[in-house]
């Protein structure tokens, strides 16, 4: 799958697939995603969550730039603090745990 990013901006990171996934979806549903939330994974042909390098550093930049919540990989809690952060942690696994979170 390609993606026209706005900007022309190159993203080969694979931590930005939840949150295409979380804009695909959203977009089906016609229903909007807060503009608080952000998103931090990757995501696998069979819909799992997987985990991504640096999420601290992930987590501490999503802070810093106002957002209140954030979803990750449950697979990215080993050694992960939630009390270190002033911004909500959801974790997923799978595509219909987003799902459901999101959207029911």
């Amino acid at each position: 799958v390609y993606l026209n990013i706005a900007g022309g901006i190159r993203v080969d990171d694979p931590a930005i697939d939840l949150a295409i996934v979380s804009a695909l979806i959203s977009s089906l549903q016609d229903v909007s995603i807060p503009t608080n939330i952000c998103f931090a994974g990757e995501v696998g042909l069979s819909g799992e969550i997987r985990a991504v390098n640096r999420i601290d550093q992930r987590i501490q930049e999503a802070n810093r730039l106002g957002f209140k919540e954030i979803f990750i990989s449950k697979y990215n809690t080993k050694g992960l603090d939630p009390g270190r952060y002033n911004i909500r942690i959801r974790t997923v696994a799978k595509i219909e745990e987003l799902y459901e979170a999101l959207f029911a």
